[in-house]
Formats: C-alpha cells, sequence, structure tokens
C-alpha cells in the first residue's frame, strides 16, 4: 500500500512536470496546426478568390450557404483548401465559410460518458475476476481532437478497456475489492496523460462492479462463516472464564459469613415460586443424612 502510494505520487509529479513542460509543446504544436504561413499557392487562391466572387454574384441566396451557427456547447473547425483556418476552433453563434473552398467539423464540447465493457481480469494472485467501470471524459482542444486522431470517442473507449485491464493485473484480488478509489484515480491519471495529445480531458474514472467466480464466492463465505464461528467460540470461552472467576468470588464471601448462605438460599426459593409455584426445594445438610445413614 505504501509503495503503491508513492509510485502514484511519483506519477502525479511527473505528469505535472510533463503539463508544465508541454504547455509550450501543446501552444506550438496547435500554432502549428493553425499557421496560416504555409502559402497555399497562386492556385489556392486563384479559388479563393473565384470562392468570393460567385458568393458576391449570388447574393443574397449565397448567404444562406455561407453562413453558419454552432450551439453553446459546440465549437466548429473550418478548413480552408484543406488547411486549418487561422484563429482554430468557431463559435459559439455565427460564423462566416465560403461556399466551395471551405469546410468545417462541429465538436462537441460536452463531457462524454461511456461504459466499460466487463473485462477478464486475471489478477496479481491468480485469480479471475470480471470488472467493468464507468469513464467521464469531455474534448479540451477541439482543434487537437480533429487534427490528431480518426475518431477521439473510439480511441478513448478502447484505450480506457486496455488501461483497466494493465492496471487491475498489477494488483491482487484483496487490492481490487478494497482500494477501488486508488485503482479508480491511477487509471485516470494514466488516460488523461495519453489523451492529451488527443485534446481530450478524462475528468473522472469509476470503477462499478467486481463480479467474482461462483467457486470463488462460496469459498471466501465458507471462510468468513468459520471465522465468525471462531470468534463466537472465544468470546463464548472468555464469558465462561469470567463467570467461574465471580462464582469464585462469591464463594468466599459466603464462605466468610455464613449467614449468606441463608440469605441466598432464602433468594432461591422465591425466585423458583415466582417462575414454577409447583417445585419447591429444601436442601438438606449432609451432616443430617449422615446420621440417618448410621442408624
Amino acid at each position: 500500500m505504501h509503495s503503491d502510494s508513492e509510485a502514484l505520487a511519483m506519477r502525479e509529479s511527473k505528469r505535472r512536470e510533463r503539463q508544465d513542460g508541454s504547455s509550450g509543446h501543446d501552444i506550438h504544436e496547435i500554432e502549428a496546426l493553425e499557421n496560416p504561413d504555409t502559402d497555399i499557392g497562386l492556385c489556392g487562391w486563384l479559388l479563393v478568390g473565384m470562392s468570393l466572387l460567385l458568393m458576391v454574384v449570388t447574393l443574397p441566396l449565397s448567404i444562406w450557404m455561407c453562413i453558419k451557427i454552432v450551439k453553446e456547447y459546440e465549437r466548429a473547425i473550418i478548413f480552408r483548401l484543406g488547411r486549418i483556418l487561422r484563429g482554430g476552433a468557431k463559435g459559439p453563434g455565427l460564423f462566416f465559410i465560403l461556399p466551395c473552398t471551405d469546410s468545417f467539423i462541429n465538436v462537441d464540447m460536452r463531457t462524454i460518458t461511456f461504459d466499460i465493457p466487463p473485462q477478464e481480469v486475471l489478477t496479481k494472485d491468480s485469480v479471475t475476476v470480471s470488472v467493468d467501470g464507468v469513464v467521464y471524459y469531455r474534448v479540451q482542444n477541439a482543434t487537437l481532437a480533429v487534427a490528431n486522431i480518426t475518431n477521439a470517442d473510439a480511441a478513448t473507449r478502447l484505450l480506457a478497456q486496455t488501461t483497466l485491464r494493465n492496471v487491475l493485473g498489477t494488483k491482487n484480488l484483496a487490492e481490487i475489492l478494497s482500494d477501488r478509489e486508488e485503482i479508480a484515480h491511477s487509471m485516470q491519471s494514466t488516460l488523461d496523460d495519453a489523451t492529451d495529445d488527443w485534446g481530450i480531458k478524462v475528468e473522472r474514472v469509476e470503477i462499478k462492479d467486481v463480479k467474482l467466480p461462483l467457486q470463488l464466492q462460496r469459498a471466501m463465505a465458507a471462510e468468513a462463516e468459520a471465522s465468525r464461528e471462531a470468534r463466537a467460540k472465544v468470546i463464548a470461552a472468555e464469558g465462561e472464564m469470567n463467570a467461574s472467576r465471580a462464582l469464585k468470588e462469591a464463594s468466599l464471601v459466603i464462605a466468610e459469613s455464613p449467614s449468606a448462605l441463608q440469605l441466598r438460599y432464602l433468594q432461591t426459593l422465591n425466585t423458583i415460586a415466582a417462575e414454577k409455584n409447583s417445585t419447591i426445594i429444601f436442601p438438606l445438610p449432609l451432616e443430617m443424612m449422615q446420621g440417618f445413614i448410621k442408624h
């Protein structure tokens, strides 16, 4: 447990260092994607000019093709002759495109939730368990999500399944059952590091259910039952020992005062008469019985 916490702390510190060092790298990468300095060539400028001329000639009908709207939770990545337009993602609200040379892709910026299908995992102590979970993520950078990966959603789903199997493969069964929160944090950190280049931010990972084989469930139930029975026997033995000590102390008190035995006898008769009125016990001293035996 201590080594796991140290490893997690080291991973977090490395991640912060990487984030601090990669912030400039991400900026340069985004600038490279959006850099208009790479000339589109004379043919490209001619096509852009013809598109503008066509838009002017067909006014006002062309306005309906040039003006686009994106919602509050969406961003639009505009491509002009295959290159990302300066300024990166557009929106929310209105934006303008050229009808023939520009195209755009809408990117949803809301948090997306998906279930990790149950994964058959072999734990560190060679026990096969079925584990599933849930992942919450969102697109943090729309430009990277479009330009760096074909399908960010599918890639994140597959990576989450693989990460779940890899993380649980280093844990034994007891750790999987008791340290779900730590496992979830470890998965979140690993996924977040892997999806930084895709513009994806993994916000939360949760382990939903751990299904054990039926034979293992029976064995664990038998073990728990035996443990409870052992504790019950120990508690009963301790009670008998305490009762014996109390009786010993009571006998010492009665031996010091003979009248205490008579009072105890009367109290016992009172108790018996209250519960079972048809039964009365008269104790006889052994001295009296010896006298009858001699005669």
